[in-house]
């Protein structure tokens, strides 16, 4: 799926769109942390780096902000680099 992300310069993220029901269904937005992006997936810091490692990434991505969302609806999707502990260590 095509990455639809924005840096947020202001709030050290990457804000994306992901689609739990697929295109069919709601456009929800998340966020991931800056650091979850350096951290884990090779962003060096800059706006375009993280965008790109969102991007690249995004199938791991957005399959954890769909889990996420999955088990609280009603509440932000904001993911961190704990939260992939499971997937990639």
């Amino acid at each position: 799926m095509k990455c639809e992300a924005i840096h947020c310069f202001d709030r050290a993220t990457v804000r994306f769109a992901f689609y739990p029901e697929s295109f069919d269904g709601p456009r929800i937005l998340g966020e991931i942390a800056a650091d979850a992006l350096q951290d884990l997936f090779g962003a060096e810091g800059g706006p375009e780096s993280l965008l790109e490692a969102c991007q690249a990434n995004f199938d791991v991505i957005e399959a954890m902000a769909v889990e996420r969302y999955s088990r609280s609806p009603g509440h932000a999707v904001f993911l961190e680099t704990d939260d992939f502990s499971c997937t990639l260590g």
